[in-house]
């Protein structure tokens, strides 16, 4: 089935029909009415790709995150979608799995034009270097960060994301209000710079407080629950062991909590445990978890919607947006034991 048939049946020109297919608000409601009955009589099915290739548009969006597996990934990923599809958008996931894997491939598609945009989530850059060979004559397409810079060179893109070092701070106070007076930290990795900011907010309330921070107090948790339950069997085994331990993400919270009960140790009576983004599992943890809670969705969209805006041009700032955290207390939190 044509374009030219489908005008004739709603009685238009092509051109019209085109317009309304390309851009619709360009063309009077009644009129899109009869061009939409047409199509749905006939079938017509436009040619998508023909379409994209005449405005320069792919309408397709690279996404690299570090696994598919992070259950709070998947509710910034939730935001994307509803926005992709809300605007038109194919969505090609790279799992980078944890590492720095050579991004050959996916360079080669964003410098050739099959993609418009990439958005990096918690990630590594697509490019091996901001100044390999590959990219440093050319022009990559927009690129938005949803959530926080991992390494030095992504602060130049614009990111959507909270205050990390206010949010840590928050939590840590909570704890410090509680009357903890010796606090462990579970850090990620020690490269990322998410890591950094979550330890700085944390050492920042504790010399807020006049608190020292013994140096086995903080351990590197890697970023999940296996690493995490090393971690806390370190602070576990600690000559003054921890009377709270906040943990730079739920997974690993989770582990430390599993950790904790393994010793024989209640929680919170002898240890709390707060965690960071309110994952879907926090709430049902045993105990549930005290949490820094980020609004993944509302992150996914806004970070969505910044890409499209850069991509037609509109949004050229560099800043990053920041959105609120709010910290959500349950179970795992308690008094400081005497």
């Amino acid at each position: 089935m044509s374009i030219k048939k489908v005008a004739q049946l709603a009685g238009v020109s092509t051109a019209t029909v085109s317009r309304y297919l390309n851009n619709p608000e360009q063309v009077k409601e009644h009129t899109r009415r009869k061009v939409q009955s047409a199509i749905d009589e006939t079938g017509y099915a436009p040619n998508t790709l023909a379409r994209n290739f005449r405005r320069g548009r792919t309408s397709l969006i690279v996404v690299v995150l570090p696994t598919v597996g992070d259950p709070f990934l998947d509710n910034v990923m939730r935001g994307i979608w509803r926005v992709a599809d809300e605007l038109g958008y194919s969505i090609l996931i790279r799992d980078t799995q944890s590492n720095s894997h050579e991004f050959d491939e996916y360079t080669d598609m964003v410098f050739s034009k099959q993609a418009d945009g990439i958005l990096l989530l918690a990630s590594i850059s697509p490019f091996e270097e901001p100044t390999d060979k590959k990219s440093s004559n050319k022009v990559h397409p927009p690129i938005v960060l949803g959530l926080e810079s991992v390494t030095a060179e992504l602060n130049q893109f614009p990111s959507v994301r909270v205050d990390n070092v206010a949010a840590a701070a928050d939590g840590t106070d909570y704890l410090i209000q509680l009357g903890h007076q010796r606090i462990g930290f579970i850090a990620g990795k020690r490269n990322s710079l998410l890591t950094h900011d979550r330890e700085k907010g944390f050492r920042k309330a504790m010399r807020k407080a006049k608190l020292s921070v013994d140096n086995g107090w903080v351990v590197e948790g890697e970023q999940t629950l296996e690493g995490a339950r090393r971690a806390a069997r370190r602070l576990l085994t600690h000559k003054q062991r921890p009377t709270a331990i906040f943990c730079a993400n739920d997974e690993m919270a989770l582990g430390a909590i599993h950790e904790i009960k393994n010793a024989g140790l209640k929680i919170p009576q002898d240890i709390s445990v707060i965690g960071f983004d309110d994952i879907r599992y926090a709430e049902i943890m045993d105990p549930p978890l005290t949490t820094i809670a980020q609004p993944a969705e509302e992150i996914g969209e806004r970070t969505m919607r910044r890409l499209c805006q850069a991509i037609d041009g509109t949004d050229t700032d560099a800043e990053p947006e920041i959105v609120p955290h709010k910290l959500i207390v349950r179970k795992s939190t308690g008094t400081a034991p005497r």
